[in-house]
């Protein structure tokens, strides 16, 4: 049998107020969980070092609404159609040249240094310019093979949010 007092700690009274703080505790989290912080498992290697593989975040889509993402910031990007997300880093606007030469990124004719790559690779890159209305985003583990083929120009509607940390 089991002890009054551990009924009690188990099956607390139903009040009124019990249910309302239990409501208004589950809506909150559905609507912060939902739409303004998205929960990240982190798959891949493609943002090594910064981000590792198995490794969890969250993506805050509130983060752009007001303001433009910076440049080297760290976005979720949207496939479209899909609620898959990835995290990329932005490193050209709309309008302005992208170049690889050697490993060595180039905005505008201008070396830029990246400390947050760890791992380069020599690959090269012909310059192109930054349609309208897009964003040039690439993975911090340049010596992967899916970040040079698979990523580049994104439009910024597919710019989702930015990471939480």
């Amino acid at each position: 049998m089991v002890p009054m007092s551990a009924r009690r700690f188990l099956l607390p009274k139903l009040d009124r107020w019990f249910a309302l703080r239990v409501t208004a505790v589950a809506l909150t989290s559905y609507l912060v969980f939902g739409y303004v912080l998205i929960p990240l498992h982190i798959r891949g290697r493609s943002m090594e070092p910064t981000y590792h593989d198995n490794s969890f975040n969250f993506s805050w889509r509130q983060r752009y609404l007001l303001v433009k993402p910076k440049r080297f910031a760290v976005v979720t990007v949207r496939f479209s159609g899909t609620r898959v997300m990835l995290l990329k880093r932005i490193i050209a606007f709309a309008g302005e040249t992208v170049e690889y030469r050697k490993g060595q990124l180039f905005i505008n004719g201008r070396k830029v240094d990246e400390p947050y790559v760890k791992y380069q690779s020599n690959w090269n890159l012909e310059p192109r310019t930054v349609s309208p209305d897009h964003v040039y985003v690439i993975g911090d583990n340049r010596s992967g093979p899916m970040d040079r083929h698979q990523f580049g120009e994104v439009h910024v509607q597919r710019i989702a949010g930015g990471v939480l940390w």
